[in-house]
């Protein structure tokens, strides 16, 4: 007697409403793509319009002039360089207190480290024009009013908070074995630190450096309230008294701020892997 084989039904097939799904993630990321990306476009495209006021810039610029650019480098071009050199300044301030800090909240057994790394969170809800004025204070005794070092130590603040947390919970996951061999093999604590733990933080340590140069960068409120003359005037600074001095040449207005942004963006296209790493390095153990 013949036996029939049954053949298995086929899998039902794929919703045909997926690919819609696709299209509309797609097309409504694009649109929150361009809505956050149409201020950068307003600025350049007014920049390269210098000779026509705010209400007859066009959509689209039809004949290109970069002499807001040549005004905006001449005239501000110092203020990029003191930015510059303040930021780094933050940085290297920031990592040098930051680092230690996280590394001690993680690896060693301190009593109310968990309090500390919550009044850590605490202090960045404190409002800036508070901070400033507190420093100003104290600016006037120390002799750091108008000076580099003085708004490095400002600008720093502002990331340290950031950067313990941020390291500390990288910090955790490194497994206890790692530091008991090197000391084990006689490195000292500073020595582990240095040559161990740092290495192995290299995302967390670029990720905390890239925040604090750009809080330090962005930073208007200490700039202006700890700075009396323009012996240290920061890039920031520079545009809100441009603005005031031309306030009727809104190409260079544009164009200073244009290239306000190229380092901060520059550092972000070449560190965003570092960052990925960095934010998520201390989720998993």
């Amino acid at each position: 007697m013949a036996t029939t084989t049954q053949i298995p039904a086929a899998p039902a097939p794929a919703s045909v409403h997926r690919p819609k799904r696709r299209w509309g993630a797609t097309v409504f990321g694009l649109a929150v793509l361009a809505v956050m990306l149409f201020p950068l476009y307003w600025m350049i495209n007014t920049a390269l319009q210098p000779d026509a006021s705010l209400v007859d810039v066009g959509p689209v610029p039809t004949g290109i002039d970069f002499s807001g650019f040549t005004s905006a480098i001449t005239e501000q071009g110092g203020n990029l360089l003191t930015s510059l050199a303040v930021a780094l300044g933050a940085v290297a301030i920031c990592l040098a207190i930051s680092a230690p800090a996280a590394y001690g909240l993680a690896q060693f057994k301190l009593r109310g480290s968990k309090t500390i790394v919550f009044g850590t969170l605490i202090t960045q809800m404190v409002p800036g024009i508070v901070i400033a004025n507190a420093l100003y204070s104290a600016y006037v005794d120390l002799g750091l009013v108008n000076s580099y070092f003085g708004l490095m130590l400002a600008d720093a603040s502002l990331g340290i908070p950031f950067a313990i947390v941020l390291m500390r919970s990288f910090m955790v996951s490194i497994p206890r074995e790692v530091i008991e061999a090197a000391e084990v093999d006689g490195a000292g604590r500073i020595r582990t630190f240095v040559q161990v733990v740092l290495p192995m933080s290299r995302n967390s340590l670029i990720t905390a450096g890239l925040f604090s140069f750009l809080y330090a960068w962005s930073d208007f409120m200490f700039a202006l309230t700890l700075n009396t003359t323009d012996d240290v005037k920061p890039i920031t600074l520079g545009i809100y008294q441009y603005i005031g001095a031309h306030v009727g040449d809104w190409g260079s207005v544009m164009a200073a701020s244009v290239l306000s942004a190229v380092p901060a963006a520059v550092l972000l296209v070449l560190s965003q892997k570092y960052i990925a790493a960095g934010i998520t390095g201390g989720s998993v153990k």
